[in-house]
């Protein structure tokens, strides 16, 4: 997963935590990166027609941004519950956060055949936690005590 994909998650992500457009503080905060270069990756997105931004408003995907974001974030939903649920990595949402943006496509469709993705997915995402609604977390928690 590229940049550009990890910034249509965020953006698909914030899009729905806010019930409407996200604002580039809220994307900037959620990648921790400066508000400058959150306006600069949204041009780009713009450009590719995967987003349309309105000053002052904030940043809407397209429907071809849509698409590409729920790729994504099912992409980053696989990976973690393969982190959390099979090797039990403790600190997965850190690990998932960083092999994101290397995962390429053939990997992330290898590891979802062994966590047996539900078809809800990426619906199961949980904003609140950051993680999908899918993980045994119990299971992570109990296997780290």
């Amino acid at each position: 997963m590229n940049t550009a994909d990890q910034y249509l998650k965020t953006i698909y992500v914030v899009q729905k935590q806010e019930d409407g457009p996200a604002s580039t503080g809220s994307i900037a905060d959620a990648l921790d990166v400066s508000p400058a270069s959150a306006n600069e990756m949204i041009g780009k997105l713009e450009e590719r027609d995967l987003a349309e931004h309105e000053k002052y408003k904030g940043v809407r995907l397209t429907d071809d941004g849509i698409v590409r974001a729920r790729d994504a974030l099912q992409t980053y939903c696989i990976i973690e519950r393969f982190l959390a649920n099979v090797l039990g990595v403790e600190e997965f949402r850190e690990e998932a956060h960083e092999l994101e943006a290397v995962i390429d496509d053939t990997v992330a469709d290898r590891l979802d055949t062994i966590i047996d993705r539900q078809p809800e997915c990426p619906d199961c995402f949980d904003p609140e936690t950051d993680a999908c609604a899918c993980l045994d977390i119990a299971t992570v928690s109990a296997d780290s005590d």
